[in-house]
């Protein structure tokens, strides 16, 4: 029997942080006994919850359903579902979050849901939405990318407000989202697991990406040896022989470091670091005694 009092209204207009705290302990895994559960507000009829018809995730595997549902029919559902009440339609209740455990508790044929209710606007569920998806372990390089964009491009976050409300790094963020400029039948491979990200990011910057992807594909290369083969198509008039594929100067993540650090402070950034070592060195070089007097403008707001 639901509970007719409403619980209060935590307030609309939540920043990021705010969104990210409902739904933080969903992860990784949502019937684990190591997340503290929360309260729920009431316990819904089954029938009653209806799921995001703007649900941003439409595909569910179905071994992984049954194997949450086996969990749910032992111990209940651990974490309540976050929910808003319907426009559609008196009396029911939208899944925000939660749309796993709502699929598999109706496969454990449970009557009721914990819930809790929040008033949630249509943006900032379909942001929830996008956050929960971000969360799921079993994402792959792509996927997470495409919900960090959405994020960007949709609610106007930065790389910066992501990393600090989502626990990422933000050179971990600008890496995966590089990797939507690559050639569609390339996301397909990581998508599908014949590229890593690692792969994926030392073809970045390679003339031919999606031949280079087939060649390590066949190949069964390394990303160290990917980076390699990329370097070596850049320079055609070396031979692409064993030898050509000696070290190369820089690896993928120090490129795109150094890329991030220009675009940050408009300036050239140039990283050596030491092989085997923890040491390098960092320089920036300017252009201008004005570029000069903003780069310690910067460096003496960040002290």
């Amino acid at each position: 029997m639901a509970n007719p009092s409403k619980p209060k209204n935590r307030g609309l207009g939540r920043g990021l942080s705010a969104l990210m705290a409902d739904v933080a302990q969903d992860t990784p895994n949502e019937q684990s006994s190591q997340n503290e559960p929360r309260r729920a507000d009431m316990l819904v009829p089954i029938e009653r919850i209806v799921p995001n018809p703007d649900q941003p995730r439409r595909t569910f595997n179905q071994s992984a359903l049954d194997e949450l549902a086996d969990s749910i029919r032992e111990k209940g559902v651990i974490q309540p579902l976050i929910v808003r009440e319907s426009s559609r339609k008196a009396g029911e209740y939208e899944i925000v979050a939660g749309e796993r455990r709502w699929r598999a508790s109706q496969i454990a044929r449970l009557h009721e849901l914990p819930v809790l209710v929040r008033e949630y606007s249509d943006t900032e569920v379909l942001e929830v939405a996008i956050i929960e998806n971000i969360q799921r372990s079993d994402l792959n390089a792509i996927e997470e990318a495409a919900g960090y964009q959405q994020l960007m491009e949709r609610f106007g976050h930065t790389q910066e407000k992501l990393s600090d409300a989502l626990g990422k790094s933000r050179s971990h963020i600008a890496n995966l989202i590089r990797l939507l400029n690559l050639p569609s039948d390339v996301q397909a491979f990581v998508v599908s697991g014949q590229l890593s990200a690692g792969h994926a990011r030392a073809l970045i910057t390679a003339e031919d990406p999606s031949d280079l992807a087939k060649q390590v594909i066949e190949g069964g290369l390394s990303v160290r040896e990917t980076e390699r083969l990329a370097k070596a198509e850049k320079t055609p008039s070396q031979p692409k022989t064993a030898k050509s594929y000696k070290s190369p100067d820089k690896d993928a993540d120090t490129r795109a470091l150094e890329s991030d650090l220009s675009a940050a402070i408009r300036m050239k950034v140039h990283i050596d670091h030491k092989d085997g070592t923890e040491k390098g060195v960092l320089s920036v070089s300017y252009d201008s005694l004005d570029e000069l007097d903003a780069l310690c403008g910067i460096l003496s707001r960040g002290a």
